[in-house]
Protein backbone atom coordinates (compact mmCIF):
# COMPACT_ATOMS: atom_id res chain seq x y z
CA UNK A 1 0.00 0.00 0.00
CA UNK A 2 2.74 2.15 1.00
CA UNK A 3 4.34 1.23 -2.40
CA UNK A 4 1.38 2.47 -4.15
CA UNK A 5 1.06 5.74 -2.65
CA UNK A 6 4.60 6.74 -3.40
CA UNK A 7 4.13 6.47 -6.73
CA UNK A 8 0.59 8.31 -7.52
CA UNK A 9 2.27 11.57 -7.29
CA UNK A 10 4.32 10.62 -10.05
CA UNK A 11 1.69 9.11 -12.29
CA UNK A 12 -0.33 12.30 -11.47
CA UNK A 13 2.45 14.66 -12.65
CA UNK A 14 2.73 12.43 -16.12
CA UNK A 15 -0.96 12.53 -17.15
CA UNK A 16 -0.81 16.65 -16.52
CA UNK A 17 1.51 17.12 -19.50
CA UNK A 18 1.13 16.44 -23.29
CA UNK A 19 1.46 13.67 -24.62
CA UNK A 20 4.46 13.99 -26.36
CA UNK A 21 6.13 15.61 -23.20
CA UNK A 22 5.66 12.13 -21.52
CA UNK A 23 6.75 9.52 -23.81
CA UNK A 24 10.25 12.33 -23.79
CA UNK A 25 10.77 13.02 -20.14
CA UNK A 26 8.14 10.26 -17.99
CA UNK A 27 9.83 7.14 -19.51
CA UNK A 28 12.75 7.31 -17.93
CA UNK A 29 12.37 3.51 -16.72
CA UNK A 30 13.17 1.94 -20.15
CA UNK A 31 16.27 4.33 -21.04
CA UNK A 32 15.46 4.29 -24.41
CA UNK A 33 16.15 6.46 -27.19
CA UNK A 34 13.12 8.74 -28.12
CA UNK A 35 12.23 9.61 -31.86
CA UNK A 36 13.13 13.27 -31.38
CA UNK A 37 16.96 11.97 -30.75
CA UNK A 38 16.75 9.59 -33.71
CA UNK A 39 15.72 12.31 -36.01
CA UNK A 40 18.54 14.65 -35.35
CA UNK A 41 20.97 12.30 -35.39
CA UNK A 42 20.37 11.46 -39.33
CA UNK A 43 19.43 14.87 -41.01
CA UNK A 44 18.14 14.55 -44.62
CA UNK A 45 20.39 16.05 -47.37
CA UNK A 46 18.91 17.92 -50.44
CA UNK A 47 20.58 17.47 -53.72
CA UNK A 48 22.47 19.64 -55.36
CA UNK A 49 21.16 21.76 -58.17
CA UNK A 50 21.99 20.24 -62.09
CA UNK A 51 22.37 21.91 -65.22
CA UNK A 52 22.45 20.12 -69.15
CA UNK A 53 26.23 21.48 -69.90
CA UNK A 54 26.88 23.07 -73.22
CA UNK A 55 27.83 21.09 -76.28
CA UNK A 56 30.31 24.44 -77.38
CA UNK A 57 32.54 25.41 -75.20
CA UNK A 58 34.67 27.93 -77.67
CA UNK A 59 34.05 29.98 -81.13
CA UNK A 60 35.71 29.53 -84.38
CA UNK A 61 37.74 32.47 -85.64
CA UNK A 62 35.23 34.82 -86.84
CA UNK A 63 36.85 35.96 -90.28
CA UNK A 64 37.33 32.47 -91.43
CA UNK A 65 33.58 31.33 -90.94
CA UNK A 66 33.13 32.48 -94.54
CA UNK A 67 34.90 30.72 -97.28
CA UNK A 68 36.88 32.69 -99.70
CA UNK A 69 35.15 32.01 -102.70
CA UNK A 70 31.38 33.39 -101.01
CA UNK A 71 32.68 36.23 -100.12
CA UNK A 72 34.17 37.14 -103.32
CA UNK A 73 30.61 36.43 -104.65
CA UNK A 74 28.60 38.34 -101.74
CA UNK A 75 31.09 40.96 -101.67
CA UNK A 76 33.01 41.69 -104.96
CA UNK A 77 35.70 44.61 -104.38
CA UNK A 78 35.74 43.60 -100.60
CA UNK A 79 38.07 46.22 -99.42
CA UNK A 80 39.79 43.58 -96.48
CA UNK A 81 39.66 40.05 -98.13
CA UNK A 82 40.23 38.91 -94.83
CA UNK A 83 37.39 40.39 -93.28
CA UNK A 84 37.42 43.00 -90.23
CA UNK A 85 37.21 41.57 -86.74
CA UNK A 86 34.92 43.34 -84.87
CA UNK A 87 36.27 44.06 -81.06
CA UNK A 88 35.59 41.80 -78.12
CA UNK A 89 36.67 41.21 -74.48
CA UNK A 90 36.14 37.64 -74.73
CA UNK A 91 36.75 35.72 -78.21
CA UNK A 92 35.33 32.50 -76.83
CA UNK A 93 32.00 34.00 -76.28
CA UNK A 94 31.36 36.94 -78.42
CA UNK A 95 33.02 37.37 -82.03
CA UNK A 96 32.46 39.29 -85.50
CA UNK A 97 33.52 39.74 -88.43
CA UNK A 98 32.43 42.42 -91.35
CA UNK A 99 33.56 42.42 -95.37
CA UNK A 100 32.40 45.68 -97.51
CA UNK A 101 33.64 46.88 -100.87
CA UNK A 102 32.31 48.76 -103.54
CA UNK A 103 32.45 47.52 -107.25
CA UNK A 104 32.76 50.38 -109.18
CA UNK A 105 31.79 49.71 -112.93
CA UNK A 106 32.34 53.20 -114.43
CA UNK A 107 28.79 54.75 -116.55
CA UNK A 108 27.19 51.52 -115.60
CA UNK A 109 27.11 52.42 -112.17
CA UNK A 110 28.30 50.71 -109.41
CA UNK A 111 27.40 48.08 -106.70
CA UNK A 112 27.90 48.27 -102.89
CA UNK A 113 28.28 45.25 -100.58
CA UNK A 114 28.21 45.24 -96.64
CA UNK A 115 28.42 41.39 -94.88
CA UNK A 116 28.51 41.21 -91.22
CA UNK A 117 29.03 37.46 -89.01
CA UNK A 118 28.59 37.53 -85.31
CA UNK A 119 28.53 34.82 -82.95
CA UNK A 120 27.31 34.73 -79.38
CA UNK A 121 27.58 31.71 -77.39
CA UNK A 122 26.44 30.79 -74.06
CA UNK A 123 27.72 29.02 -71.22
CA UNK A 124 25.73 26.73 -68.71
CA UNK A 125 24.32 28.02 -65.69
CA UNK A 126 22.47 26.66 -62.70
CA UNK A 127 20.60 29.84 -61.73
CA UNK A 128 20.22 30.80 -65.51
CA UNK A 129 19.58 27.53 -67.26
CA UNK A 130 21.82 25.41 -70.01
CA UNK A 131 23.85 27.25 -73.09
CA UNK A 132 21.15 26.19 -75.28
CA UNK A 133 18.11 27.72 -73.21
CA UNK A 134 20.15 30.79 -72.92
CA UNK A 135 21.23 30.88 -77.02
CA UNK A 136 17.19 30.15 -77.69
CA UNK A 137 15.96 33.10 -75.49
CA UNK A 138 19.04 35.44 -77.07
CA UNK A 139 17.51 33.84 -81.03
CA UNK A 140 14.47 35.10 -79.76
CA UNK A 141 15.65 38.51 -79.37
CA UNK A 142 17.79 38.77 -82.18
CA UNK A 143 14.49 37.68 -84.68
CA UNK A 144 12.17 40.73 -83.22
CA UNK A 145 15.22 42.83 -83.21
CA UNK A 146 15.54 42.86 -87.34
CA UNK A 147 12.31 42.71 -87.20
CA UNK A 148 11.82 45.93 -85.57
CA UNK A 149 14.44 47.83 -87.90
CA UNK A 150 14.33 51.50 -88.05
CA UNK A 151 12.85 53.07 -90.86
CA UNK A 152 12.19 49.21 -92.65
CA UNK A 153 9.62 48.77 -95.16
CA UNK A 154 8.54 45.50 -96.53
CA UNK A 155 9.93 43.81 -93.42
CA UNK A 156 9.19 40.17 -93.76
CA UNK A 157 10.39 36.68 -91.63
CA UNK A 158 10.68 33.47 -93.02
CA UNK A 159 12.39 30.31 -91.47
CA UNK A 160 15.68 29.42 -92.98
CA UNK A 161 15.30 25.47 -93.18
CA UNK A 162 18.63 23.69 -92.69
CA UNK A 163 20.31 26.59 -90.51
CA UNK A 164 21.39 24.80 -87.53
CA UNK A 165 18.87 23.92 -84.84
CA UNK A 166 16.09 26.76 -85.72
CA UNK A 167 16.75 29.66 -88.07
CA UNK A 168 14.58 32.54 -89.20
CA UNK A 169 15.30 34.84 -92.14
CA UNK A 170 14.27 38.97 -92.15
CA UNK A 171 14.20 40.87 -95.14
CA UNK A 172 13.36 44.31 -95.49
CA UNK A 173 14.63 47.52 -97.77
CA UNK A 174 15.47 50.80 -96.54
CA UNK A 175 16.26 53.70 -98.11
CA UNK A 176 19.74 55.93 -97.11
CA UNK A 177 22.84 57.54 -98.83
CA UNK A 178 20.10 58.46 -101.62
CA UNK A 179 20.17 54.82 -102.57
CA UNK A 180 17.44 51.77 -101.96
CA UNK A 181 19.28 49.22 -99.97
CA UNK A 182 18.07 45.27 -99.68
CA UNK A 183 18.55 43.69 -96.60
CA UNK A 184 18.64 40.36 -95.31
CA UNK A 185 18.72 38.92 -91.97
CA UNK A 186 19.56 35.22 -90.78
CA UNK A 187 19.62 33.77 -87.22
CA UNK A 188 20.09 30.88 -86.41
CA UNK A 189 20.88 28.35 -83.76
CA UNK A 190 22.95 25.75 -83.53
CA UNK A 191 22.77 24.22 -79.87
CA UNK A 192 24.46 27.01 -77.62
CA UNK A 193 25.66 29.55 -79.93
CA UNK A 194 23.75 31.94 -82.06
CA UNK A 195 24.92 32.81 -85.47
CA UNK A 196 23.61 36.24 -87.04
CA UNK A 197 24.17 36.85 -90.54
CA UNK A 198 23.46 40.67 -91.55
CA UNK A 199 23.58 41.42 -95.75
CA UNK A 200 22.93 44.05 -97.26
CA UNK A 201 23.48 46.21 -100.68
CA UNK A 202 22.67 48.92 -103.12
CA UNK A 203 23.08 49.71 -106.36
CA UNK A 204 24.91 53.57 -107.40
CA UNK A 205 24.98 56.27 -110.13
CA UNK A 206 22.13 54.37 -111.95
CA UNK A 207 22.90 50.82 -111.44
CA UNK A 208 19.96 48.82 -109.98
CA UNK A 209 19.81 47.99 -106.09
CA UNK A 210 19.81 43.83 -105.58
CA UNK A 211 16.61 42.02 -105.15
CA UNK A 212 15.34 41.04 -101.83
CA UNK A 213 14.73 37.67 -103.06
CA UNK A 214 19.32 37.94 -104.16
CA UNK A 215 19.55 39.38 -100.99
CA UNK A 216 17.94 36.78 -98.70
CA UNK A 217 19.29 33.85 -100.83
CA UNK A 218 23.08 34.75 -100.41
CA UNK A 219 22.55 35.63 -96.85
CA UNK A 220 21.53 31.98 -95.90
CA UNK A 221 24.45 30.59 -97.93
CA UNK A 222 26.96 32.87 -95.76
CA UNK A 223 24.62 31.39 -92.53
CA UNK A 224 24.60 27.45 -93.24
CA UNK A 225 28.62 28.16 -93.69
CA UNK A 226 29.13 30.23 -90.42
CA UNK A 227 27.03 27.05 -88.72
CA UNK A 228 29.41 24.32 -89.64
CA UNK A 229 31.82 26.33 -88.72
CA UNK A 230 30.79 26.77 -85.44
CA UNK A 231 29.88 22.65 -85.43
CA UNK A 232 33.67 22.18 -86.56
CA UNK A 233 35.98 24.97 -85.19
CA UNK A 234 34.82 25.37 -81.86
CA UNK A 235 35.53 22.92 -78.63
CA UNK A 236 32.85 20.92 -77.67
CA UNK A 237 31.82 20.22 -73.90
CA UNK A 238 32.92 16.16 -73.12
CA UNK A 239 30.08 13.66 -72.17
CA UNK A 240 29.05 14.81 -68.53
CA UNK A 241 28.58 12.21 -66.04
CA UNK A 242 26.62 14.09 -63.11
CA UNK A 243 26.09 17.56 -62.47
CA UNK A 244 27.85 20.20 -64.76
CA UNK A 245 30.14 23.16 -62.81
CA UNK A 246 29.52 25.84 -65.65
CA UNK A 247 30.67 29.61 -65.29
CA UNK A 248 28.10 32.47 -66.62
CA UNK A 249 28.46 33.49 -70.32
CA UNK A 250 29.45 37.41 -70.70
CA UNK A 251 27.35 37.39 -73.88
CA UNK A 252 24.38 39.44 -72.89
Amino acid sequence: MHRSASRLPRILACAAVPVMLAVAGCSSDSGGTSDADASSASPSTKPSATVAPAKFTGLPDACATVGRKTIDSLVPKAKVKGGTAGKSSDVATRASCSWNGLDDNGVKGSQYRWLDVSLTRYDSDVTLGSGAERATEFYTKEVAGARATEGAKEIKATPASGTGDEATTVTYSLTKTDADFSYATVVARTENVVVTVNYNGAGYAGAKSPGISEVSADAVKAAKEAVAAVASGSGQAPAASGSASPKASAAE
